[in-house]
């Protein structure tokens, strides 16, 4: 698997499971609704490992622009990489933000007070 592909993949791994941890906790109608915050935090640390256990073998799981930055500043990353491992993982939370921010969503459906 590519570097970038796995960075894409990581990248909305960890935000998709994250903000579904998040979302099952806040949102009405969920069976987690109003739940500990140990239950956010849980899923939190569960997305991350997850993600960082897919792809660590094949680009180093940094899975946050700021990690590859800063990896890239300190001089332990190459500089050249440093462009498609963030437009892999910006790529990766705008796919992952879709459903989770109302991309499919139907007022009719989600604001009703039933």
């Amino acid at each position: 698997m590519s570097p970038y592909i796995a960075e894409f993949i990581g990248t909305a791994l960890v935000v998709l499971l994250g903000d579904g941890a998040v979302a099952n906790v806040l949102l009405a109608r969920t069976k987690g609704k109003g739940a500990d915050l140990i239950v956010i935090v849980m899923g939190w640390a569960m997305a991350v490992f997850i993600a960082v256990y897919v792809t660590a073998s094949f680009s180093g799981a940094h899975l946050n622009p700021v990690v590859t930055v800063s990896l890239a500043l300190a001089g332990k990353f190459a500089w050249a990489k440093v462009p498609g491992y963030v437009a892999a993982q910006m790529l990766g939370i705008g796919i992952s933000l879709g459903g989770p921010t109302g991309y499919a969503m139907s007022p009719a459906r989600d604001l009703s007070p039933l």
